[in-house]
């Protein structure tokens, strides 16, 4: 069985972060293995406190973990503080063969910032060279530093990021828009090089909005590759299978929804 290391925060309701990314993985036949990069105060609805991991245990536990599991594939979460992005750095320099998916998580749905803004810097050295980066459309405005009112913005923004950036692909996440959730993925041609653009079109689906559906994507399109599947199936195998987790999701005593993996 493969692999696949999640390297992102605790939720603690299991909705999100790397209790949700395990479920993932278990769920689709990877053995999941989990490094905590933040402790998170939350109940699904919101975030009450951050709490980053001390970055030099941060370390040796990836190091580590590495080691021992060898994973087939690596997903990247919430990072919490400049140190936690530096350190996971160093972690990945001699593993440079991994395919690794980064959901750059900045902020929460309730606006708490997830990221140090001084760490952007260093999120995107860790994004450069990189298997493929997932960025929702707030995501992808701070990255950029500019506006995205219209689809031609998303494309520019995307196809700006894979050049800077050197990723296989960037997945530019559609669920905060308004009207279809369609996602924007942009890659390059593997022979030609040619900047190849999609559109996948998403949808929505009825109800209050669903807690760490960013997550389990990632998650998902993570444990594809680990299994084999090239890029952009592992893109599609992920959103169909995050779509089939909103359909089952479930409500908490105190409203939140969680996801059905099963």
């Amino acid at each position: 069985m493969q692999s696949v290391l999640s390297i992102a925060g605790s939720d603690p309701t299991g909705g999100a972060g790397i209790l949700a990314d395990c479920q993932v993985f278990q769920a689709l036949g990877v053995h999941g293995a989990a490094v905590p990069t933040a402790l998170t105060i939350q109940d699904g609805l919101r975030v009450k406190q951050i709490l980053p991991v001390f970055p030099s245990a941060l370390l040796d536990q990836l190091r580590v973990t590495l080691a021992a599991v060898a994973p087939a594939a690596i997903k990247i979460g919430m990072l919490a503080s400049d140190d936690v992005v530096r350190n996971v750095i160093l972690a990945l320099a001699p593993f440079q063969e991994i395919p690794v998916v980064i959901d750059p998580v900045l902020a929460a749905t309730d606006g708490t910032l997830l990221l140090q803004p001084r760490a952007y810097r260093s999120l995107r050295d860790l994004m450069t060279g990189r298997m493929l980066i997932t960025p929702n459309w707030n995501e992808a405005e701070i990255l950029m530093d500019m506006s995205l009112d219209r689809r031609r913005d998303g494309e520019k923004a995307a196809c700006q990021l894979l050049e800077e950036l050197g990723v296989g692909g960037v997945l530019l996440k559609g669920g905060h828009l308004e009207g279809g959730a369609d996602d924007l993925f942009v890659t390059k041609d593997a022979s030609s090089g040619e900047v190849l653009i999609e559109w996948f079109e998403g949808s929505r689906i009825p109800g209050n909005p669903v807690h760490g559906t960013g997550c389990a994507l990632s998650a998902a399109i993570a444990a594809g590759l680990a299994k084999g599947l090239p890029l952009r199936d592992a893109i599609l195998a992920g959103r169909s299978f995050v779509r089939g987790a909103i359909e089952r999701a479930h409500t908490l005593p105190n409203g939140a929804r969680l996801l059905g993996f099963s």
